[in-house]
């Protein structure tokens, strides 16, 4: 099906003008806020923006938000918080080291990576720290429970912060780089340097799972809300494997959808629906329905203009996305 001919929602986008290179997104109640790469954040909400100097003379490397806050690690060593009202302050400072790799989890703990150094803070501000075999490349906390799942040279680690136990090896040879936990806490998958993803089946058996035959690097992740599909990066369509069964996706072919002559960037499903927002290093962006595979478009390709972000409200009534060249827009979807 050719998205010259798909039906559109570009008139439904609301443009916002970032002004820098958008690293992430996450949403604070109604308000989206835009990490940029000259250290703002713009909190974006009905049409008017409002930027915070939340990095100054940095640049924000990676965020997350828990819904209340948007917290944000930049290539000056800081963690840094900013709120809805606009305030921003600093959680954490190392000397020296960029921040890369950033978690929050929905009880309101923080983990940041320095280097080989992993710091996790509860949401009572207790702190306790761990160093892993080289630097900490990814950080995802469980759905539930206060556990970390820490990406590195040669594998991950599972990490209890509050529990004196020795954190737990996953290992594969390569250089493990993003980290994601299914929403069922039965697999946890990185994404490689070598083009791949690998993943751990955790119950019963620490099964392997190797997900291959990428033409580049994946480096957006995103599971459906059912917990059944992985939506991937790095390749001419989004590539989604399916998760339902207890082996996971071994033995099964992925699903490929929203093929265009342009590599995919970013994905994002939608929380409560089968629907995968697709972005394109050319710009374009496309929601696509998993059961028929039907394409609504979002963006138009826009030349030196590819999606750098993409994030859904909590409710998934609205997508943000953000551009390398400082375009960013927020898409309502229609009642």
């Amino acid at each position: 099906m050719s998205t010259g001919t798909a039906p559109s929602l570009t008139q439904n986008v609301t443009p916002v003008a970032a002004g820098a290179h958008v690293t992430a997104i996450g949403w604070l109640k109604g308000t989206a806020a835009f990490g940029l790469g000259d250290g703002g954040v713009l909190l974006a909400r009905d049409g008017e923006t409002h930027r915070v100097e939340a990095h100054p003379d940095a640049g924000v490397l990676v965020a997350a938000s828990d819904g209340e806050r948007f917290v944000t690690g930049g290539d000056d060593g800081r963690v840094a918080v900013t709120d809805l009202d606009g305030s921003t302050k600093t959680l954490a400072e190392t000397k020296g080291a960029w921040i890369d790799s950033l978690a929050v989890s929905a009880g309101g703990a923080v983990a940041y990576g320095a280097g080989k150094r992993v710091v996790a803070r509860d949401d009572k501000g207790r702190e306790k720290t761990l160093e892993v075999p080289s630097a900490a490349r990814g950080l995802a906390f469980a759905p539930k429970g206060y556990r970390l799942a820490i990406s590195h040279y040669n594998g991950a680690t599972l990490w209890f912060p509050n529990v004196e136990a020795k954190p737990e090896p996953l290992e594969w040879k390569g250089s493990h780089l993003d980290v994601t936990w299914s929403p069922d806490a039965r697999f946890v998958v990185t994404s490689m340097q070598e083009n791949a993803l690998h993943g751990w089946r955790l119950i019963p058996d620490k099964g392997h799972m190797r997900m291959s035959g990428y033409p580049s690097k994946t480096r957006s992740l995103s599971w459906s809300g059912d917990g059944k599909w992985l939506a991937t990066s790095g390749a001419e369509a989004a590539i989604i494997w399916p998760f339902e069964s207890k082996e996971g996706p071994m033995g099964k072919a992925p699903r490929e959808c929203g093929v265009r002559p342009a590599k995919v960037s970013r994905v994002a499903f939608h929380p409560n629906t089968l629907v995968l927002a697709v972005g394109y290093e050319d710009g374009c962006i496309l929601l696509i329905r998993l059961n028929d595979a039907s394409e609504l478009l979002v963006r138009p390709a826009v030349k030196d203009s590819g999606i750098t972000a993409m994030a859904w409200d909590k409710g998934g009534k609205r997508l943000a996305f953000g551009c390398e060249d400082g375009q960013a827009g927020i898409l309502t979807l229609p009642a």
